[in-house]
């Protein structure tokens, strides 16, 4: 409850155009070891590049859900408030599906927070990474969040980054989130140059106006993606 109170008094006090990124990322048991290791330090370097950004700082908000079980690691806030990244464990299985959803279900709500609040934001950002495939959850529900989010992409409502790890990543699955671009592979477990690229791209955001057209980095995504 004082968590959100203080995302609702945020919107008052700081109406700056927001940056939504949600990051859904899989912790299921197969990350055990060196690979959550180094999503921890990847998700660290995330924070801590937003956070060093005078104008992201109070801009970009982040929402992180795991899955494997699914769980809310921290909903959408400015790093202002909440400058700490989560430190993730893993376990459990891969119920992708339901996790999107989480997700998705998290940054409807967040939006209409911002239109009751009058505060405008940008196009939201789904970062989904996974280093397997759907395993554990309803395959209905798997189908109905592809749906869901093709929709949106479509719409330009949502603009999806869908990553895989390592060599056993279903990459088939993963594409299907994303009608209009590839789904890429991490160069073995680089999170941190990942999330350093996602840093400056959403610093890039919001230093434009709302409704621009930000061209993507293309030429950074050889620094941690098998092109």
């Amino acid at each position: 409850m004082n968590e959100s109170l203080v995302r609702m008094e945020d919107l008052f006090d700081n109406p700056t155009p927001r940056v939504p990124v949600a990051l859904c990322l899989d912790c299921s048991g197969s990350m055990t070891g060196e690979p959550i290791e180094e999503l921890n330090r990847g998700v660290k370097t995330f924070y801590d590049a937003v956070n060093a950004d005078e104008i992201a700082r109070f801009s970009a908000e982040v929402c992180v859900v795991t899955f494997g079980p699914v769980q809310l690691e921290a909903d959408f806030a400015t790093l202002d408030t909440r400058p700490k990244a989560p430190v993730l464990s893993a376990s459990g299985a891969t119920p992708m599906g339901e996790a999107v959803e989480l997700a998705l279900d998290c940054l409807d709500q967040r939006k209409k927070e911002y239109r009751n609040s009058g505060v405008d934001y940008y196009q939201p950002w789904l970062v989904l990474m996974t280093d397997g495939r759907p395993y554990g959850g309803s395959t209905a529900t798997l189908d109905a969040q592809v749906n869901r989010v093709r929709a949106l992409v479509d719409a330009r409502k949502l603009t999806v980054f869908p990553i895989g790890i390592g060599a056993d990543a279903d990459m088939d699955t993963l594409q299907r989130f994303s009608p209009d671009r590839a789904a890429l592979r991490l160069q073995g477990l680089n999170f941190s140059d990942f999330f350093s690229w996602l840093s400056k791209s959403v610093s890039r955001v919001s230093q434009s106006t709302p409704g621009d057209k930000v061209d993507l980095d293309v030429a950074g995504l050889r620094g941690w993606a098998q092109l």
